[in-house]
């Protein structure tokens, strides 16, 4: 099991300044998440950070949403260029989203935004599509995993509506997104649902390839140490069943507090990678 940092939890920085804090901090590798920045996909200056902070990216995060262009254009395009950049760099994941139910549009009133649904965008079904027909080609022709990532609730009127297909939204649909073989188990989108991880975890099983760790007090991304989930006793099974994979610490950038000092932001990193150790066993690593 390795620990590791997505840059997502720190993506008001610079993809350096967080493989800088991410080696500082002690962790074993980085989760790189694909934006429009060119620097989060040039493999070249992505090799040079790799090599500099001796920190593998042993998982990408493929983008979000259709904004990088160059990058495949549609979801399962990005999807593709991402597998394609995760071979290059040795990454063992790529982590993607399960298919949304609706496409959505905004409508900005001032300083607010409005997300309705879009009748007229079709790429959601044509991802879903794509998930069915095509999907188990590409993870057959490459060696890096696919792992799927279950979703959190959206609130409509202070209402949990669940955006996605095939998502884990009660204990009744938790088996729904094992028709994937990959898993990426996010705690926090599980808490959004009144989910218990380590519940969760015993259902899928060997499909969980990948974690994105944090915690859930009402508000998503919390440092697992800070919220209601037994993140603890999720670990505690984890290293029992000897798990192989990596864990990425993705967190919110105020879970950090960001917009303090580094030496603040490398002492909330440190505490919870020496929480995530002790509840795996692991000694307390001295870090000079």
């Amino acid at each position: 099991m390795h620990f590791i940092l997505s840059t997502g939890s720190l993506y008001s920085y610079g993809i350096e300044r967080v493989f800088a804090l991410a080696a500082e901090a002690g962790f074993e590798g980085i989760e790189l998440l694909i934006d429009h920045r060119w620097d989060t996909r040039q493999a070249d200056y992505l090799q040079s950070l790799i090599r500099r902070y001796a920190l593998p990216a042993r998982a990408l995060h493929s983008p979000f949403a259709r904004n990088c262009k160059g990058w495949g254009e549609t979801e399962f395009g990005a999807i593709a260029r991402t597998v394609e950049l995760a071979a290059e760099l040795g990454a063992q994941v790529v982590v993607h989203h399960l298919p949304l139910r609706f496409s959505y549009a905004s409508l900005r009133t001032g300083n607010h935004s409005l997300r309705l649904p879009n009748p007229f965008d079709r790429s959601h079904h044509q991802y879903a599509a794509w998930l069915m027909e095509t999907y188990q080609g590409l993870q057959a022709s490459t060696d890096v995993l696919l792992c799927i990532e279950n979703l959190p609730a959206q609130r409509v009127l202070n209402l949990p509506i669940n955006p996605a297909r095939w998502n884990a939204h009660s204990r009744a649909t938790v088996g729904a997104i094992t028709r994937f073989p990959h898993i990426t188990m996010d705690t926090t989108h599980l808490g959004t649902w009144g989910l218990e991880p380590v519940e969760v975890y015993s259902c899928w099983g060997q499909r969980v390839k990948h974690v994105h760790l944090s915690n859930f007090d009402g508000r998503e991304h919390r440092r697992p140490e800070d919220g209601a989930l037994r993140l603890d006793a999720l670990l505690a099974r984890m290293a029992a069943d000897r798990y192989e994979y990596s864990i990425s610490l993705e967190l919110h950038p105020d879970a950090l507090e960001a917009s303090a000092t580094d030496d603040r932001v490398l002492e909330l990193l440190r505490g919870s990678l020496d929480y995530c150790r002790r509840a795996v066993g692991l000694e307390k690593r001295s870090i000079s």
